[in-house]
């Protein structure tokens, strides 16, 4: 590949090019992390605003080149995003294997080769300075610092990768990670090559003879994906009037928008015998959800292939027959036969909770998608739900201006509105009510409240607040 000599003198918003470049190091084995041939991945920030220009650079975790983290353009875009200020990132690592190279293993090595990345970092800094961009030299050599990524993955290995017509390519694997008190779990996880730096679903494993072994068990029955807790803490506001229902005979309705691996729908069902729905719009999702992660469909949970979105409209169009006003929810969707309502279900629903992300992972990881958030959907939802039912979103803001602008059109269709922090530093619950929440957490006859204190970490019932 030939690169034309001003071709990185300027930042251009979202330019990516990479290229292989010999190592400096490849003479010397002894200090040498890496092959002797390198990849070069260069990606300038789609929005830069730093002044003056700064480049970073990150060394690839050695092994870890096939990861779609590092070996993708959606990935690298997705680092850069989680480093503020810097307008250029170069990615410095082995060239990942062909497409086809599977399965992918990755060990994270345990010996301290602090002294070797200091050799390397030093023995590719000209190559680093010829990357800048013109205006770094304006005051003499610009520093240019190394980031390093860090994750809790100690071990991991694919398991399958697949194709789906909406979400594209996937990856399932099985993790060994490394929590902040030290403790190892396995876990399986579901990502998608669009965003990869969002694990998608994550279930706790446990394999029988070790690691690696193709033989293991699904932990169906807790949930380990930090925002999934927080979600079903929502019920806690309309525990009396789900108490009511279940003393009553009738199972409360819930309907999941965005079915993942199912870990939600799955502990919906079996934990608290609500009947339960999903909406996916990835037959291929469903497949892995059902192959790699337990969920199994039955007369209490039902998986229907369609566009979430367009599946409330036509719930409200049926329940608002006649009465929608002009330019609202129409009769293109309504006629739309691809869109499957579970074989004619009546709504309401009593619960309707959303874990849909933003697919274009060039404005950062986000959730939900801004589709959703428009007026007419929000108001079809609300025209979904019972009169003492809630809306459960999963939000990832990608700016305070997205997520103030959530709140506010929330506020306008529904009665109150609630907000868990997840306290990850990235996910929020909203929860809308269409009526005032009669909240109560102290009722010990409340069977709804009950099994939540049992299944639900504390914190998240502890800390639902009012906005």
């Amino acid at each position: 590949m030939t690169i034309e000599r001003a071709t990185f003198e300027n930042i251009n918003p979202s330019q990516f090019i990479s290229f292989t470049f010999p190592n400096p190091l490849s003479t010397d084995p002894q200090l040498n992390p890496y092959g002797d041939s390198l990849r070069i991945a260069v990606l300038d920030s789609p929005n830069p605003i730093s002044d003056p220009v700064q480049l970073a650079a990150m060394l690839v975790p050695k092994d870890r080149e096939d990861d779609w983290i590092f070996s993708t353009e959606s990935g690298l875009l997705q680092l850069l995003f989680n480093l503020p200020g810097i307008s250029r990132l170069v990615l410095v690592g082995n060239s990942p294997h062909d497409a086809d190279y599977f399965p992918i293993v990755y060990n994270r090595s345990t010996i301290d080769d602090t002294i070797h990345h200091t050799k390397f970092e030093e023995s590719i800094t000209p190559l680093l300075l010829a990357l800048s961009p013109k205006s770094t030299f304006t005051t003499g050599l610009p520093e240019i610092p190394f980031v390093i990524f860090e994750d809790n993955v100690i071990r991991s290995v694919s398991v399958k990768k697949c194709f789906g017509p909406c979400v594209g390519e996937m990856l399932v694997e099985d993790v060994e990670i490394e929590g902040l008190d030290g403790v190892r779990e396995f876990r399986r996880r579901l990502r998608f090559k669009r965003m990869p730096n969002l694990v998608q679903t994550e279930i706790r494993i446990f394999h029988n003879n070790g690691f690696g072994d193709t033989e293991f068990r699904l932990d169906t029955g807790c949930l380990v994906h930090p925002y999934l807790p927080p979600m079903v803490a929502s019920l806690s506001l309309i525990a009396k009037y789900l108490e009511e229902c279940v003393c009553s005979g009738v199972r409360p309705r819930v309907l999941c928008i965005g079915v993942g691996g199912g870990a939600l729908l799955s502990f919906l069902q079996a934990h608290f015998g609500f009947e339960v729905f999903g909406v996916e719009c990835d037959e291929m999702v469903v497949k892995v959800a059902k192959q790699y992660f337990g969920l199994v469909e039955g007369d209490l949970l039902r998986v229907c292939i369609g566009d979430g979105i367009e599946v409330v409209e036509k719930f409200a169009t049926k329940h608002n027959r006649g009465n929608m006003a002009s330019g609202g929810i129409g009769d293109d969707v309504e006629n739309d036969q691809n869109v499957d309502v579970f074989g004619g279900l009546d709504i309401p629903f009593d619960i309707i909770m959303v874990d849909l992300d933003a697919r274009d992972a060039r404005n950062g990881l986000g959730a939900p998608p801004f589709e959703f958030i428009r007026k007419q959907v929000l108001l079809a939802t609300k025209l979904a739900l019972h009169k003492h039912g809630i809306l459960a979103v999963n939000v990832i803001p990608v700016s305070k201006t997205f997520y103030d602008y959530l709140i506010c059109e929330l506020r306008e269709v529904f009665a109150e509105l609630y907000e868990i922090n997840v306290g990850n530093e990235e996910n929020y619950v909203l929860i809308a009510t269409v009526s005032p929440a009669n909240y109560v957490l102290n009722d010990n006859k409340n069977s709804i409240l009950e099994k939540l204190k049992l299944t639900i970490p504390k914190q998240f019932l502890d800390c639902i607040r009012k906005l």
